[in-house]
């Protein structure tokens, strides 16, 4: 049978925890001529036994040649292109105005409602059940129905030990690794999804307390521009930050060939010692969903696809396989899976100290030239061709990417000295990098 290939965008938000990973779907001749780009339904789905508002997410794939998009409606009113926030990433068609329910096996349903595009939550918060079934319903905006097959969970296990060693990787790279201990509370546990979440603590290395301020400024004056440039100090905390995210891998561990269902010394991260997030406090938590052999099997090839050597993964339909499908039976990959599962979760706090005392500390993630240049420009509006020096102080300040260090009384040499040094942003803003809010978790 002939193949035609067709390159698919797909957020994996909670699914794999690859943003915008790029899926390359495979479809026969006769399917392809019926299927349109943004006909892939993408599901994310998983309900816990976690008292919380739970979330559906839902997107379609996108179709890319050349880097461009291809036969897409922007005219479509139940679709919304949102950019990721990652530089050089994809957008995300995400899904919009559909009717999600869940309904369990007793027939109580529960509404999902869209609170920001695409992701739907539940109105009331709710637990998962053991043995107890529960079934996805959704409509689209288009009219399509979808549900999924009945699934439960039976077995718990909780998560009674996270510790961190100093050691090597594989590839004898010396850092720190992340280990897990559970045991089982109850039922029948043999597999196993982690996922976790890092946040650590960003302090930018020149600060200084006062910053530019620039007003009244016109580039195009004649004879000359006019501006007024101050220090002022800062309004913000912006020396010390948190940065939070997510973790990009499928994780998983399977006891079914052990003699018992516990877990022991499952290494769930590394982190290089020259990796710039543990410089100075560093946290993670890390979290385990009790599977069914279903979904580890449909997290299991959908990894094996991730880390396949090619440019890009051939995930065929029949390859996998969703738990989710059209109510009238229509041959349209549906990419997803909708579990229920049991979780457990524990946090962990380290310093660079605790293991590499007195040692160098990581490099900070750019490097931090002190830089100077003329505080003012000729004007715009001058036919000049040739402009010999750096973008000035005001041009600079005026799209915001420098930081203040110090007056520059002849100490730093520079191409076109200026009468101040200073930094990009990133140097002496920490929230180019983070939040300088402190989280509600953090523990110093």
């Amino acid at each position: 049978m002939k193949i035609i290939r067709i390159t698919y965008l797909v957020s994996f938000g909670l699914i794999l925890g690859l943003c915008s990973c790029i899926e390359e779907v495979a479809i026969d001749t006769e399917l392809s001529a019926q299927i349109d780009v943004d006909q892939v339904l993408v599901v994310e789905a998983t309900l816990t036994n976690e008292l919380k508002t739970q979330q559906v997410t839902l997107s379609r794939a996108v179709s890319f040649l050349n880097d461009s998009i291809i036969s897409f409606d922007e005219t479509e009113p139940a679709l919304s292109v949102l950019p990721r926030e990652e530089i050089n990433e994809k957008p995300v068609l995400y899904e919009r105005d559909a009717d999600v329910r869940v309904r369990d096996e007793q027939g109580n349903e529960i509404r999902f409602v869209e609170d920001e595009p695409g992701r739907y939550f539940s109105e009331t918060a709710f637990a998962a059940e053991a043995g107890r079934a529960y079934q996805l319903f959704i409509t689209t905006a288009r009219g399509e129905v979808l549900q999924s097959q009945p699934e439960s969970y039976f077995g718990e296990s909780t998560l009674t030990n996270i510790y961190a060693e100093r050691g090597r990787n594989e590839f004898d790279e010396e850092g720190i690794l992340i280990y897990i201990d559970s045991s089982v509370s109850e039922g029948q546990s043999e597999y196993y999804r982690y996922n976790y979440e890092e946040t650590y603590k960003v302090i930018a290395p020149l600060w200084t307390a006062v910053e530019f301020k620039l007003t009244n400024y016109d580039p195009c004056a004649l004879p000359v521009i006019t501006y007024d440039l101050e220090l002022v100090p800062r309004e913000q905390e912006e020396r010390v930050c948190y940065n939070t995210r997510a973790s990009e891998d499928v994780i998983l561990n399977s006891t079914e060939d052990l003699s018992g269902n516990g877990v022991e010394r499952f290494l769930v991260r590394f982190i290089s010692k020259e990796d710039f997030i543990i410089t100075h406090r560093y946290s993670i938590l890390v979290r385990q969903f009790v599977q069914d052999l279903e979904a580890f099997s449909f997290y299991q090839q959908l990894d094996d696809f991730a880390k396949s050597e090619s440019v890009f993964a051939q995930v065929q339909p029949g390859l996998l396989e969703s738990n989710i499908s059209f109510e009238d039976g229509r041959q349209i990959p549906v990419l997803g899976y909708f579990s229920v599962s049991s979780v457990s979760e524990q946090r962990l706090f380290f310093d660079f100290e605790d293991f590499f005392d007195g040692e160098p500390k990581p490099a900070y993630i750019v490097n931090c030239n002190l830089q100077s240049s003329p505080e003012a420009h000729p004007s715009f509006c001058i036919d000049e061709s040739i402009m010999p020096c750096p973008q000035s102080v005001v041009e600079r300040v005026n799209i915001d990417v420098i930081s203040y260090v110090d007056e520059n009384n002849g100490g730093l040499e520079a191409v076109c000295p200026g009468p101040y040094i200073f930094v990009d942003r990133i140097c002496g803003d920490c929230t180019i990098l983070g939040s300088n809010v402190v989280p509600d978790f953090w523990i110093e």
